[in-house]
């Protein structure tokens, strides 16, 4: 159980898994088919035409959900661009830049701040990989390759309804754990767009052994499993530490879309923390979120970004790798290889 600032994002999250809650079903339901309608709308202009979508001069490729809050997007895109790299390619990450103030569209670097450029793209940097934010996903791209020309595929970090750049692969990761809910759209539920979205992406990736029964039946349906890391002290990263032998009064905290498996991993690992506290995604965090009565605190690595300006040095993280099917990497580095080729040809 956590302690979260927000209890009515406490309440629909419940009510989005199963929990009855009259006077939510009430006033969200028809919502849910009003967005529904405006969302298919949408997609159905630019399916046909009457908008227009933006093509960058190398093959993109969309890493995105339809389940709001995290499904391990983040540590899947960060493998995915080591694997690209590991195979000779020279990949590049565009994002939105959310929780970032940044409102042109620019190169992200490793000193940057993430109050300006957001946690995620501010992450990728860091990993060193070539990364650009804007509000335009076409024109983060071409910031990106205006930066970096060396770039030779994109990746578009949560691009999947961002329907104005054209795409030439789309990877929907799907929470296995969690599944889709009460599988209604958004705010009855907690999906962007319908469960059959899925049928018309080019590749599913189930995080977790287990996919959700309703998944629809898809050729190309891979797994990947989130690995817990050493644990490390934010202010000396050489400084490691069994999650279990920390001492005194620890503390954990996060805030990413999907805080209870962090909080659940730290529990696999022999840590019971005194206090878990979820914050918003993207949470801009301050001094006044740390817990003053904590010898150790917990963080995400993703949330690690924001925190180094503000560490006390009682800061520790606990970084995930995503570990991928040998079958998905093979799959994506051959078709993205046939692209480079079919474009170079024309």
């Amino acid at each position: 159980m956590s302690d979260s600032p927000s209890t009515f994002a406490e309440r629909l999250q419940a009510f989005w898994h199963g929990r009855r809650d009259p006077w939510l079903a009430l006033w969200t339901l028809p919502l849910s088919w009003l967005f529904a309608a405006l969302a298919g709308l949408r997609r159905a202009a630019f399916a046909c035409g009457l908008l227009r979508r933006e093509r960058l001069p190398v093959p993109v490729v969309v890493v995105g959900n339809i389940h709001v809050g995290g499904a391990g997007k983040t540590p899947l895109t960060l493998a995915l661009l080591a694997e690209l790299r590991a195979a000779g390619l020279h990949p590049g990450v565009i994002s939105r830049g959310y929780g970032g103030a940044a409102r042109q569209a620019q190169a992200v670097h490793a000193h940057d701040d993430p109050a300006q450029v957001g946690d995620e793209p501010l992450l990728y940097a860091q990993a060193g990989f070539a990364v650009a934010i804007g509000r335009r996903r076409s024109e983060a791209g071409r910031a990106l390759l205006a930066a970096h020309p060396e770039v030779n595929v994109i990746l578009a970090d949560d691009g999947l309804q961002h329907y104005a750049l054209a795409r030439d692969i789309e990877l929907a990761v799907v929470d296995g754990g969690r599944g889709f809910g009460t599988g209604r759209l958004l705010p009855a539920g907690p999906l962007r767009e319908p469960v059959s979205r899925l049928a018309r992406v080019d590749a599913v990736v189930v995080n977790g052994d287990a996919a959700p029964p309703d998944l629809p039946a898809h050729p190309r349906c891979f797994h990947m499993r989130l690995q817990p890391g050493a644990l490390y002290q934010l202010s000396q990263p050489a400084r490691r530490c069994a999650p279990a032998d920390l001492p005194g009064r620890v503390v954990a905290l996060a805030g990413i879309g999907h805080p209870q498996r962090f909080f659940d991993t730290l529990r696999q690992q022999g840590l019971t923390p005194a206090r878990c506290l979820a914050f918003a995604d993207h949470h801009a965090f301050t001094a006044a979120d740390l817990p003053a009565d904590a010898d150790a605190v917990v963080i995400t690595s993703k949330d690690a970004v924001k925190w180094q300006a503000l560490d006390n040095g009682k800061l520790w993280v606990l970084p995930v790798t995503a570990q991928l099917d040998a079958g998905l990497v093979s799959w994506l580095v051959s078709t993205l290889k046939e692209l480079r080729h079919g474009q170079q040809a024309a």
